[in-house]
């Protein structure tokens, strides 16, 4: 499961809503940046500022990005705020799937992320925000402006799955100067929930969708209870919430399976690829084409045998019991065939959704004792549970003993035959992962006098987390179990390992952890095996071969926090007002232990052999911040106010940091207002990047000095391959091919080393509410952000390609791979057989753009009220360098990074009396099939008309009927036009899932 392609062929690693749902991004409302889009009308529900009695008519909300009190649209920052009843009225059960649909985060990780083989061991099920496309790891999630304990070992990761939907008053997303104000993590910006408030009454909702196809269905029910008591001066509330989504296979979807799926691989047609051609790289002619029935031509599901110990099947046992001859079909290149008898690459497309069960308990209260004091709790528990399949175990080169009785008679005498085989009769290893998520806040509040107020809490998380992984294979017994023989005594089959003390496996031409693992089990346990033919095992051999395993992690965060906030006014103003300031200080302890399975971390099992992570951090922290209003309501400065914020930190691993931010904010007349930020920030490297034990792991690497990858890097790659061939004695370098298509084991883990990362970030903006247009707002802000000293860890084939495509071989990343100067059975001269990864300071990340908002209402008297939103994005770029000094990769318009260059989300919403009526459209530009390095290499990398991946066009409509004023029907249709992935994807620009059909209903009591 988790990384592991299909090779390691190892494993690399309110209301009652009743309704049917979908995650409808497009549907979602957006205001201009600090206005809240609650206004969006629900015609029994009031707008999200209506609905939180805690805010006093003209009091002042904190919005997110600032301690100081302020009106929200008042804020220098970019901040997009999206209410409960855009959130709803999206027919979203996952918040992840609606923020997804928005340009700034797009990058997201969704459920289909972290699906099957698409998720990283241990993360079956995650929903992680990502912030500018920057990283996971950089993007700050926060619940009611504190921080949350993480969700991922060994980072500050927070699954979105742990945060009830139904008790979200909004989300503000808020790019730029966040750090200073937050801290660490957020280099890119902060996603803020912000729960509901002196919640009063019972509501509650449930809902549930299915897709055209009658499958991917989710489900929801939530409820509310809150009561207010001592005079309202005290309230609590409790809130339940259960959502569920229900597992997507991609055998469901006939397009992805079988010999309808369609791959690019090399084009037949092409000279390039025939020896002896010297024409060029670049020759006009596609280099690869879209391919059916594609299969891998060294392996089957039935077992390749290999007679003669070349590396290459030579029969396989049909589902007759028949010896046939192993047909490699048509060589489209190596590895890969069309037609024939070998496994199907498509054999190995696995699940596109997982299953997710999640129960969450929240409850929320305060009291007032008086104005100098209010003591108030916030306490969650949220259970996840998700399940996932993904690829089966595989093997190569299995020596078969001569006097196996499974061995066909006709290939007797030889000495023994080499199988070679994909074991899906054995199963899809799959993950059941269970994450257990404690959170409690408690603190004070109250005024210091008529100016001032200060707030101390204490906030408290724990994360467990269970992960199991099913049909796994011992690798002691697989090997016991496939060396079967006859008992002289009975004539039985049986285990070799039954009858000969001692018994150790003998593989000298499988991989390496094939060889000598020690025999656990009890004598005369063992049920020999046959690997000859698909589901001819008995069930008890492969019960007997199969590894359940487990892993445990355990995260835990302390935060204490004291802040002091206000103004001046008592002791001086300026023409614009009062001075606000905001100080205070924060200590913060984060701890991550990782237990994996015991049996599986001493590398037994065909699942990568894990180290045991355990580490921790703590961090003490200064902070403070002004905001200066200069001049307001005078000629050409109706506003005029500048702002600053600092924070001093003091890690125990890397020592003192420093962040800070300025900003200004002008407005020459009230309908227009100019703002600007600028800011330092920094991130901690965090517990795994530091602590991360070496462990074992798998990858697939796509040589860059394959000849036909050779003109797909920089202008320095010829020439290094040709150095570094020669150096290992390759005959003829410009030649090379690696044929192999097995996963290359190799090494991961920490690095204690690690500084801090910087991001220098400026944004410039307007907001234009002109008062010839009532009802208009729009903003438009520029974004930039660069990140220097970043923290990375490259992929396998990123390292060999950095190793080559630098203007030297001397780099940090050469001696990172280790290439065969001998040949073997499993290796050629040159090959790639082991690689070592770990985070370091090397990178340079760089983003900019223009984020555009636009919120437009009418309301008329007798045709009832419009209301007209757009988010828009223009990617300006999206940059990454590998190192100081290293060519720039621009990651703008690539489909494999989500970032189209243009990026639209519109909705058009119409209410008159009970009904509202709501149309939406996601739309974003073309993007490219392969990276911007390949095609500005290889313009002939394939045809034009499949160079790009095709526009998103997905339109939404939802509608809703208010029966009283307490309940309420709703239902819409995502995806109406039933838009699909392109050709040779599964998730772009769409998901799989289809057209999406839900329904539902909503009530509300007043009063309990």
């Amino acid at each position: 499961m988790g990384s592991q392609s299909r090779f390691r062929r190892g494993v690399a690693y309110g209301a009652i809503v009743l309704g049917l749902t979908c995650a409808g991004a497009s549907q979602a409302q957006n205001a201009a940046p600090g206005q809240n889009t609650d206004n969006l009308p629900v015609p029994s529900e009031p707008s999200a500022q209506a609905q939180a009695p805690s805010v006093e008519a003209g009091e002042e909300i904190v919005v997110t990005g600032s301690r100081i009190r302020r009106p929200d649209f008042d804020s220098p920052s970019p901040i997009i705020s999206l209410g409960a009843a855009t959130i709803q009225q999206s027919g979203t059960t996952n918040l992840t799937d609606f923020l997804s649909g928005f340009p700034a985060l797009q990058g997201s990780q969704t459920s289909a992320d972290n699906s099957g083989s698409g998720a990283g061991i241990g993360g079956t099920g995650l929903n992680l925000l990502d912030l500018r496309n920057l990283g996971t790891e950089r993007t700050l999630v926060l619940i009611d402006g504190r921080r949350h304990v993480a969700s991922v070992p060994g980072s500050q990761a927070i699954d979105i799955n742990s945060i009830p939907v139904d008790l979200v008053e909004r989300v503000d997303v808020l790019t730029g100067g966040a750090s200073a104000v937050y801290g660490a993590d957020a280099v890119t910006g902060v996603v803020n929930f912000v729960l509901k408030k002196n919640f009063e009454g019972v509501t509650a909702r449930a809902q549930a969708g299915i897709s055209e196809y009658g499958d991917a269905g989710k489900r929801l029910f939530g409820v509310t209870v809150g009561k207010n008591f001592a005079d309202g001066r005290g309230n609590v509330a409790i809130a339940y919430e259960y959502g569920e989504e229900s597992r997507l296979e991609s055998r469901d979807r006939p397009w992805l399976t079988g010999s309808n799926a369609v791959g690019f691989y090399r084009n037949p047609n092409d000279p390039e690829f025939k020896p002896g051609y010297t024409g060029g790289a670049s020759n006009g002619i596609p280099d690869r084409i879209p391919t059916r029935d594609v299969r891998y031509n060294d392996t089957a599901r039935e077992g390749g045998i290999d007679v003669d110990f070349d590396g290459a099947p030579d029969y396989i046992v049909n589902s007759a019991g028949q010896l046939v001859p192993f047909d490699i079909g048509t060589v489209v290149q190596p590895g890969y065939s069309t037609g024939g008898n070998a496994t199907r690459v498509s054999d190995y497309a696995n699940d596109l959704l997982p299953e997710i069960k999640r129960h969450v308990v929240n409850f929320i209260g305060h009291f007032d004792v008086s104005p100098a004091l209010t003591l108030f709790a916030d306490v969650k528990y949220a259970n996840n549970k998700a399940f996932s399949l993904g690829q089966p175990s595989f093997d190569y080169y299995l020596l078969i003993q001569d006097d196996n009785p499974y061995l066909p008679a006709a290939l007797r005498g030889n000495g023994g035959v080499l199988l070679t085989r994909d074991n899906f009769d054995i199963g899809q290893r799959g993950e059941s992962i269970e994450r257990e998520t404690f959170r409690s806040v408690v603190g004070a509040r109250g005024n210091v006098s008529s100016n001032a107020t200060y707030e101390i809490s204490y906030t408290f998380g724990q994360s467990n987390i269970r992960s199991q992984y099913i049909n796994d294979v011992y690798d002691d017994r697989f090997l016991a179990a496939l060396d079967a023989v006859r008992d002289p005594a009975t004539g039985q089959i049986t285990c070799r390992a039954n009858l000969v003390p001692n018994w150790t496996p003998d593989q000298p031409y499988a991989s390496g952890r094939y060889t000598g693992a020690p025999v656990t089990f009890k004598p005369g346990e063992c049920v020999p095996l046959n690997l000859f033919g698909e589901n001819v095992a008995s069930p008890a051999a492969f019960n007997f071969v199969r590894a359940n395993t487990l892993d445990r992690s355990r995260l835990r965060q302390h935060v204490a926090t004291a802040a002091l906030s206000g103004d001046f006014g008592q002791l001086f103003k300026l023409p614009g007002g009062p001075v606000g300031f905001a100080v205070g200080a924060e200590y913060r302890k984060e701890e991550s232990r990782f237990i994996p399975d015991a049996i599986a971390a001493q590398g037994l099992t065909f699942t990568n052999a894990l180290g045991r992570d355990e580490g921790s951090f703590d961090v003490k922290e200064a902070f403070g911040e002004l905001n200066v209003p200069l001049l307001r309501d005078v000629p050409f400065f109706h506003r005029l106010e500048f702002g600053a914020a600092a924070r001093l930190s003091d890690y125990s691993t890397i020592g003192n940091t420093t962040t800070w931010k300025v900003d200004g904010t002008w407005s020459p007349v009230r309908d227009i207002t100019f703002n600007g930020t600028y800011s330092k920030a920094v991130r901690a490297p965090n517990i795994g990047e530091l602590f991360g034990a070496l462990s074992q792991t798998f990858a697939f690497i796509t040589d860059p000095c394959d000849r036909a990858e050779l003109q797909n890097g920089t202008q320095y790659r010829v020439a290094n391959c040709q150095a570094l061939l020669s150096q290992l004695g390759v005959a003829n370098p410009a030649a090379y091919e690696d044929g192999r298509s097995t996963n290359i084991p190799g090494f991961s883990g920490g690095n204690r080393n690690l500084r801090e990362e910087e991001a220098r970030t400026w944004t410039a903006g307007v907001v234009f509410q002109p008062r010839f247009v009532p009802g208009l707002t729009v903003r438009a802000d520029w974004y930039d952000i660069e990140l220097s000293n970043a923290i990375n860890t490259v992929t396998a084939t990123q390292l060999a390609q950095l190793c080559v495509d630098q203007p030297t071989l001397n780099n940090q990343f050469c001696p990172q791979l280790t290439r065969t100067r001998t040949p073997s059975a499993t290796a050629a001269v040159g090959n790639i057989v082991s690689f070592t990864v770990a985070p370091q300071n090397v990178a340079r990340f760089s983003t900019a753009g223009l984020d555009l908002n636009l919120n437009y209402q009418v309301e008329t008297a007798s045709v009832g009220r419009f209301n007209l939103r757009v988010i828009g994005n223009y990617l300006h770029r999206l940059e990454f360098i590998g190192t100081p000094g290293a060519d720039v990769t621009n990651r703008r318009g690539e489909s494999g990074f989500r970032s189209p260059k243009y990026t639209v989300n519109a909705d058009l919403t119409w209410q008159l009396g009970a009904v509202t009526l709501n149309y939406g459209l996601s739309w974003f530009d073309k993007t490219r099939r392969f990276s911007n390095q390949v095609t500005d290499n290889n313009p002939d990398i394939v045809a034009p008309e499949y160079l790009y991946v095709k526009e998103l066009w997905q339109h939404d409509i939802f509608a809703s009927v208010d029966v009283t004023d307490r309940f309420q029907f709703f239902g819409g249709v995502n995806n109406v036009f039933g838009q699909k992935p392109e050709l040779a994807t599964d998730t772009y620009p769409v998901s799989s899932v289809g057209r999406y059909i839900y329904a539902g209903a909503r009530v509300k009591l007043p009063r309990i």
